[in-house]
């Protein structure tokens, strides 16, 4: 398999330093304004300038996404923020506004324009349209199949294809959505959904009699998607044109970014395995789904659940690591005698819990404070960022 590039979430400044470290070839995020993800942590305009600089140290690259659909007060602090990105050398712009592309266009042109996959980029001529009027990049609408993609490839080679390779689905074609809005008054095309199609529906007879949707004896969850995962695919999408397998998940944990990048930068490094389909099912998730990659599909909807536990708890992050012990701030309670799992870019070990103490260095045998420091022995030399997680099942 060519090797596509692997592009990872950055929610925030930790999370952008996390996906590098854990194999990510790039990174996408947003400011505090202008991006889908509004209810994320983000980035100020001082971390963009740090993050920019941090990954281009690296080789590597941080792409931004500007993707509202913005109205006409948006576009003067849009002038500001396009600047930036220009200053601090961002390498590419996530656009789904033609007014915002042609802002792009005309103030910074200098940066390199990506077709969000909110605009529904769904066959060759529009394809071609962007590329035609400058896009360096298209993000493929998540309803085509693989020879979709590869007919829209042989139209126009030139233009880089990137598509999504894993994590959660808009049940709306390619997000746009205007459930949230109505509901909750939070506009999903200007990054505040509130992801009502994540909830538990019933159905009302006119009589105002409430009946279950029941598509099976545990209900049905009539709008929920289930989660992308096309780990054991890469190489047909690469094949077909795809040169940017993009993993979902601003507003994800630290242990869901460092799971997921890490496993799709071993299959795209030595190939698929089985191994890895369990190493993404050690994360809670819906159903997995491979969507539409090999046509119509209407077996996308999660109907019975909205979420299965994974076969692993997040228990820590690393904060050091010195003279055979090691620090960590802790995110779900562990005890002495625990035997936990540690995730490093490098792999996978075991170790036990021993010598268990506090900040202070007093001895404990529960460390059952939430985000408090702790350390303990540990033979592995791990370093910081290196996650610890505890076998459930």
């Amino acid at each position: 398999m060519n090797h596509p590039e692997l592009l990872a979430p950055a929610g925030n400044l930790k999370k952008l330093k996390l996906a590098l470290r854990f194999g990510a070839d790039a990174v996408y995020l947003g400011g505090k304004s202008f991006s889908l993800r509004s209810y994320a942590e983000n980035f100020t305009d001082e971390e963009l300038a740090e993050g920019a600089a941090y990954t281009h140290a690296r080789g590597k690259k941080l792409y931004a996404a500007v993707n509202i659909f913005a109205r006409n007060a948006d576009f003067k602090a849009l002038e500001r923020h396009l600047f930036l990105l220009s200053e601090i050398g961002a390498d590419g712009v996530l656009v789904s506004d033609p007014g915002v592309f042609a802002l792009v266009r005309r103030i910074a042109p200098s940066l390199p324009i990506h077709i969000s996959t909110q605009a529904n980029t769904t066959n060759a001529e529009a394809a071609r349209f962007w590329y035609e009027q400058g896009a360096a990049r298209v993000v493929l609408a998540r309803e085509l199949s693989i020879s979709e993609i590869a007919a829209i490839h042989a139209a126009v080679p030139a233009l880089e294809l990137e598509a999504f390779v894993h994590g959660a689905m808009c049940i709306s074609y390619s997000g746009r959505c205007y459930l949230s809005d109505y509901l909750a008054g939070r506009s999903s095309n200007r990054g505040a959904c509130s992801q009502p199609c994540r909830n538990e529906y019933r159905l009302l007879t006119r009589e105002g009699v409430p009946l279950t949707a029941e598509e099976d004896e545990r209900g049905t969850y009539l709008l929920n998607s289930k989660d992308l995962c096309m780990i054991d695919r890469l190489g047909d999408l690469a094949a077909a044109g795809v040169c940017s397998f993009k993993i979902e998940g601003r507003m994800k944990s630290e242990f869901y970014l460092a799971t997921v990048v890490g496993t799709y930068r071993r299959a795209i490094d030595k190939g698929y395995s089985p191994a890895l389909m369990a190493e993404l099912d050690t994360l809670t998730h819906r159903e997995y789904t491979a969507a539409y990659a090999f046509g119509d599909n209407r077996e996308t909807v999660s109907s019975g659940e909205s979420q299965r536990t994974g076969t692993c708890a997040f228990v820590a992050v690393v904060e050091d690591y010195a003279d055979g012990r090691v620090t960590v701030e802790m995110r779900s309670r562990f005890r002495e005698g625990d035997t936990l799992e540690y995730l490093s870019p490098s792999g996978t070990g075991t170790v036990t819990v021993s010598l268990l103490c506090d900040a202070d260095g007093t001895p404990e045998n529960d460390a059952k404070l939430v985000q408090a420091r702790y350390s303990f022995a540990c033979p592995v030399p791990l370093e910081r960022g290196d996650l610890f997680r505890r076998r459930l099942f």
